[in-house]
């Protein structure tokens, strides 16, 4: 495994093309069979793949030994690293042991409160926030130090992102918190799933007018609906209650975003649902996924 794997995603951004990434749950058990089966559902159809972080504070396989067994299927993984879990030891260890397998893309969250969980007991960490593990990883990597002070034998070099919700209150400081990620040293965002498409172009237009756009991808979030029930979230006419409109208004919604400035690829969440993503990759017209030397 060779490390420091210079990140595919990072070569298809910066190449100008759409990115498209998605993601992928771990089971709540030890069987790897789970994360495979899942992955290779969407393998040609992404250029990456999130491997959440014990999502909505529910114990699952962790994240990192997710990623190494898609990195170990020739896949390109975005490990998600949330700071509610470890201290700043612990998650400069885990950034180190990503890096060592080659691990290139990490993506630097905060995590749901674990009363949203099945260990409502457990106790918060957040010795670092989200902003602050994004400048630690980008300290390490480009310091070749650790928050302590102490040398970096082989730095980890990653490929560092953010989530970003437009759509949280208050709304006037959605792009605020942005700039300041921007200014910590994030490289892509991924945004949460857009159910409002013009609240989304107004965070983007605001964005665009402080200058932003230019400082980072933003790959913009979106779920398949299964139900016409939920898609009342997205629009105000919902048809008919059945899964295929769900993906219609997914691949709708793809279309439009493609002409929003600043729109750098999409990040489609189906937790679950992983066999439609190829669907919706094909009917948006993102497939197939361009192939970038030295990286196939």
């Amino acid at each position: 495994m060779n490390v420091n794997t210079p990140s595919r995603l990072k070569k298809i951004l910066a190449a100008g093309h759409l990115a498209v990434t998605s993601e992928c749950g771990p089971p709540r058990g030890s069987n790897p069979a789970v994360i495979e089966k899942k992955a290779e559902m969407i393998r040609n159809y992404v250029d990456a793949i999130n491997i959440t972080d014990n999502q909505t504070s529910v114990t699952r396989l962790c994240s990192l030994a997710a990623c190494i067994h898609l990195k170990l299927m020739g896949l390109e993984p975005v490990l998600q690293m949330v700071t509610r879990d470890r201290n700043r030891i612990a998650l400069q260890s885990d950034i180190l042991g990503a890096a060592s397998f080659g691990i290139s893309n990490i993506l630097c969250l905060s995590g749901d409160h674990q009363s949203f969980g099945d260990c409502a007991q457990g106790q918060n960490v957040h010795d670092l926030d989200s902003i602050q593990l994004i400048q630690t990883v980008k300290h390490m990597g480009d310091e070749a130090k650790f928050l302590g002070g102490g040398d970096i034998d082989h730095p980890p070099k990653m490929f560092v992102g953010a989530a970003a919700n437009p759509f949280a209150d208050p709304f006037e400081i959605r792009v605020p918190r942005l700039a300041k990620k921007i200014a910590a040293g994030v490289e892509f965002i991924q945004t949460q799933c857009i159910y409002n498409l013009e609240k989304f172009e107004l965070w983007m237009k605001m964005a665009g007018d402080r200058g932003l756009l230019e400082k980072v991808y933003i790959l913009a979030g979106l779920t398949p609906l299964k139900s016409a029930g939920m898609a009342r979230y997205m629009t105000d006419t919902p048809k008919e209650e059945q899964p295929e409109e769900g993906i219609k208004i997914c691949v709708e919604s793809i279309e439009r975003l493609k002409a929003v400035e600043g729109v750098r690829g999409f990040h489609i969440m189906a937790i679950e649902w992983e066999e439609k993503v190829p669907e919706i990759v094909e009917k948006s017209g993102l497939y197939p996924r361009p192939r970038i030397e030295g990286s196939d």
